[in-house]
């Protein structure tokens, strides 16, 4: 197992984590301007903060300051009711490989959706195995596009209190599933996001990780589980602060021979984000040497 305590060489961050400072949205251009002074090597945007700032600046910032990106969130979002609804999903998802290509990170990362309308909090119905059907015939459909263009497609399972709206694959079981299916021959094209947020309760958890393997891990994502949580979406919690044994889920990853970026994703309203931004990278970098 590496040693992370006494440097941060290993560590990126999900822009997420530094959406807002001081409450107030927080353009990408000074996220990157931040990491980069703190000699953080590397990031993971989300889709909205590149198109905010524009794709190209981004492509730019990022070549200027020779930052990796550990993942490019997010594609997904596969199910819909309609034909058009599932054409506009691959046409948005292949925009979105496109820039995960533009801006060279090592994967896309998908939040594969659940039942239609949900996340608008109007579910259209409640057929979540036919959900769980169109994300499979979706990524099957990208994975044409992705594999063209190099950019390898990693699932990442939610936990089971987002399966209606956010994502109806749930385990780390069901997307190694999907891999196995549909890039049987482990080719690195399709892999997994092991967020230790949405999978550390797993019982299966330390067996899928290493039937997972290096060619299936291509994201690690960490932060921590608040008791209590006040709010399932944004209250999240630094690693450290809540009862989420990170370092031994690290153990498990890289003991199956993961190798990559420790990644902190925290979605944080009440607490992270209305911390100064500055503050919030300095105890990621302490977090990550002492809990990570």
């Amino acid at each position: 197992m590496r040693d992370f305590s006494q440097d941060h060489r290993w560590l990126s961050i999900n822009t997420a984590t530094l959406r807002k400072s001081r409450g107030v949205e927080l353009p990408l251009p000074q996220i990157i301007e931040a990491c980069a002074r703190r000699g953080i090597p590397a990031i993971s945007p989300w889709r909205d903060q590149v198109h905010a700032a524009g794709l190209a600046d981004i492509s730019k910032l990022v070549k200027l300051h020779g930052l990796e990106l550990s993942g490019y969130c997010r594609g997904g979002m596969f199910p819909a009711s309609t034909l058009e609804g599932l054409r506009a999903a691959h046409d948005d998802n292949r925009r979105a490989v496109d820039e995960a290509r533009e801006l060279n990170a090592r994967c896309l990362v998908l939040v594969v959706g659940g039942l239609p309308g949900a996340l608008a909090g109007k579910p259209e119905g409640k057929d979540i195995a036919l959900a769980r059907a169109q994300v499979r015939d979706g990524i099957a459909k990208l994975l044409e596009h992705s594999r063209s263009v190099g950019m390898p497609l990693a699932i990442e399972p939610l936990h089971p209190m987002y399966a209606a709206d956010r994502a109806c694959v749930n385990t780390m079981e069901q997307a190694l599933d999907l891999c196995d299916e549909l890039d049987p021959s482990r080719s690195g094209a399709l892999g997994v996001a092991c967020d230790v947020y949405h999978v550390w309760w797993d019982p299966k958890l330390q067996s899928q990780i290493a039937r997972a393997g290096r060619e299936r891990l291509l994201a690690f994502h960490v932060c921590d589980w608040l008791v209590p949580t006040t709010d399932l979406l944004l209250d999240r919690g630094m690693m450290g602060d809540g009862i989420i044994d990170v370092r031994r889920i690290r153990s498990w990853v890289e003991d199956a021979g993961f190798d990559g970026y420790s990644e902190v994703e925290i979605f944080s309203e009440r607490d992270w984000w209305q911390r100064e931004h500055g503050e919030v990278l300095d105890v990621c970098v302490e977090r990550h040497r002492s809990v990570v």
